[in-house]
């Protein structure tokens, strides 16, 4: 049966992680954020306590 043959199917396996492991990190390490995260304040809000009209 050719399909239990592994030579030709390990080289392709081979071959698609090299190209995972390669290239694709690099492109995706590229990508660049069109808008930068500003950093919030660090105080906290203060909340008022909801007061329950029925109980």
């Amino acid at each position: 049966m050719p399909q239990l043959n592994p030579t030709p199917w390990f080289a392709i396996l081979i071959f698609s992680w090299l190209v995972f492991l390669t290239i694709l990190p690099t492109k995706v390490m590229a990508h660049a954020f069109p808008n930068e995260p500003t950093p919030q304040s660090t105080e906290k809000s203060k909340t008022n306590p909801w007061t329950w009209p029925w109980y």
